[in-house]
């Protein structure tokens, strides 16, 4: 497709079920000191980095995604909001990109890049240096999944919320705090990706690929709301790396 797909999140804040008041209470619980260094794996075009660094005087930031145009959608971001100095935003692949272990590491969305949840916290383990801390989003299920949501995410380790944490634990971390994407977040979300390119239909009704958009997005639909709707869920655990 030409320029349907780079307006595809126009319309999204994060490319996560997130509120800008959730999005505060997460970076507010990370503690962010003058000093720390933040490195966000899967950053998308790291609105939640750059808030995190905007947040707090004397923290820096690095992230990393393959999707060229989420990076240059950040970079534009950063020069945009005065934070060239304090943020980098790298083109890669997140699984061998090689950084120093961070104070704060964040994988929201991205365990699918390692292979798993549990690959995902192993890899974290040894990119979050001792005594740093660790922003993990990642997907559970509500309840037991119906087959449309089976279809769209699989039936992989998704677990249950309390799964999900103990998978943590497990893997030499400590619980600092969790919460999950609301409903009404999640509706946000869904509506935003939905409408980004409902509203290019609007406007290129006889664009050669007017038809691949539209199935794109009611399949996208379909998916949501006669599956994955209330019964998958995302959630944000704030970890300690002892």
């Amino acid at each position: 497709m030409t320029d349907a797909p780079l307006n595809g999140h126009a319309l999204l804040d994060f490319n996560t079920p997130l509120s800008d008041a959730k999005a505060y209470d997460l970076i507010n619980g990370l503690r962010l000191r003058p000093g720390d260094r933040i490195a966000d794996y899967g950053c998308g075009w790291a609105e939640l980095l750059l808030r995190a660094v905007e947040h707090q005087a004397g923290v820096t930031g690095v992230g990393v995604d393959s999707d060229d145009y989420a990076i240059t959608r950040g970079r534009g971001n950063v020069q945009a909001r005065g934070l060239t100095s304090r943020v980098t935003l790298d083109l890669a692949d997140v699984t061998g990109w090689d950084a120093e272990p961070a104070d704060v590491t964040i994988s929201i969305g991205a365990s699918h890049a390692w292979g798993g949840t549990r690959a995902t916290l192993e890899a974290m383990h040894a990119r979050t240096r001792p005594g740093g801390t660790l922003l993990l989003g990642d997907g559970f299920w509500e309840r037991s999944p119906g087959p449309r949501a089976l279809e769209v995410f699989g039936d992989g380790e998704f677990g249950t919320l309390d799964e999900l944490v103990d998978l943590a634990l497990g893997r030499g971390y400590r619980l600092l705090a969790v919460t999950t994407a609301s409903l009404d977040e999640w509706d946000s979300f869904e509506s935003r990706w939905c409408a980004s390119r409902e509203r290019w239909l609007l406007e290129h009704p006889d664009h050669p690929e007017a038809a691949e958009v539209r199935a794109i997005v009611d399949d996208h639909r379909d998916g949501w709301l006669k599956g994955y709707r209330g019964e998958f869920g995302l959630a944000y655990l704030t970890l300690a790396r002892p």
